[in-house]
């Protein structure tokens, strides 16, 4: 008996723990559900009370309504252009930058670290004035360039932070190895150390690239024509002063988040190693 009882009490833990682990994933996904079955229904089916989990009569009139009507078509171009961009440029510059960190023996290493992470957490909301002002004086408003650059510049330090963590780990007598075979530092950066960072690569990535194709703040205020209007801009501008358009704006989101879902599914265990390999690695 005094056997049995351990091992049922463990059965009960980790039942419990399912439980819970279970009863998250519904929690999560609950929204992301609710929105795509709203995308389907019509403006009095979304509106009934009680609210129904399937779509009575389901329909695509939402999606017509925002892509013909509403042009989210060119505000998806527009967020790729911007996102992809930025996010090979933030790749490209934190490398290069965390494998310095990581390999060049340099005074107030963990200094340049920390300011890293203090300027990853700094809410973009305080450079909105100085940055609008900036960039109006060289001409970068209602451009491409005038989102790209900023967001460069805000999504670097944490790239860097998690290229350097990375970095880290990399045994350096590969580059030794290299070396003696005959290859310069740049070719060995490139064609030894670039490959095996691939999951910190894709962890950076990711991270840009979602912060970059849902940020709003910094396109609304610096990109005012409808040209260079970027989704998350787009879908808020659906409503007017009288209407609120709901079934319009479940599907802009749907169609929104789709980009994102698929980069997740294809690169998701790239990104799970190359965030576990940053985080046990100082």
């Amino acid at each position: 008996m005094s056997r049995r009882a351990p091992a049922s009490g463990v059965r009960r833990y980790v039942n419990a723990v399912n439980l819970g682990g279970l009863a998250i994933v519904v929690l999560s996904a609950l929204p992301l559900y609710w929105m795509i079955v709203s995308s389907f229904k019509g403006p009095g089916e979304i509106s009934a009370a009680p609210p129904t989990l399937v779509p009575k009569a389901a329909t695509l009139g939402n999606y017509a309504e925002a892509f013909v009507r509403n042009g989210i078509g060119r505000y998806l171009l527009n967020s790729v252009l911007v996102a992809s961009v930025s996010t090979v440029a933030v790749l490209g510059l934190s490398f290069f930058a965390g494998y310095a960190l990581a390999r060049t023996p340099l005074r107030g290493r963990g200094a340049i670290m920390t300011a890293l992470l203090m300027l990853s957490v700094f809410p973009p909301i305080a450079l909105v004035v100085p940055l609008f002002l900036l960039e109006r004086q060289l001409g970068l408003l209602n451009s491409y360039a005038g989102l790209i650059v900023p967001y460069v510049a805000l999504n670097l330090p944490f790239a860097i932070w998690i290229m350097r963590n990375y970095l880290v780990g990399v045994p350096r007598e590969l580059e030794e190895a290299a070396t003696v075979d005959g290859a310069g530092p740049l070719r060995t950066v490139l064609t030894v150390i670039a490959p095996l960072a691939r999951p910190g690569l894709f962890t950076a990535g990711i991270f840009t690239f979602t912060a970059t194709w849902s940020e709003f703040l910094l396109a609304l205020t610096f990109n005012s024509e409808d040209g260079h209007r970027t989704v998350p801009v787009g879908i808020a501008l659906f409503t007017s002063q009288y209407t609120v358009p709901y079934g319009t704006l479940f599907a802009g989101a749907v169609a929104a988040t789709v980009p994102i879902g698929v980069l997740v599914m294809i690169f998701r265990r790239s990104i799970v190693s190359g965030m576990t390999s940053g985080a046990v690695k100082g």
